[in-house]
């Protein structure tokens, strides 16, 4: 079992995981409900598309935009990333 961990908190905890370029993705269902709060930043990746981020909450500490998707992955990345979201920013991605 893999899981994303934050202040104390887990995150999301899976089986399926995906590496990409060094991140590890979690499927959406995967998450604990209410550790992923609203966050205005976006990014672009060449070939995965627009990213939308979350700051992360954890006990007492919120990591700024430490988690992020590609909502509608560009054609090459669609198998990899579609309906997954990764961490980073002080995320601990821990095996079990």
């Amino acid at each position: 079992m893999t899981k994303a961990v934050f202040d104390g908190v887990v995150l999301a905890e899976s089986d399926d995981v995906k590496v990409v370029e060094g991140m590890t993705y979690f499927p959406l269902e995967s998450l604990t409900e209410g550790v992923l709060l609203d966050s205005p930043t976006t990014s672009r990746c060449v070939w995965k598309g627009k990213a939308r981020y979350w700051h992360v909450q954890g006990k007492s500490e919120i990591a700024t935009d430490a988690a992020f998707a590609y909502e509608k992955p560009w054609p090459l990345a669609r198998r990899l990333v579609s309906d997954r979201v990764a961490f980073w920013q002080g995320v601990e991605v821990v095996e079990d």
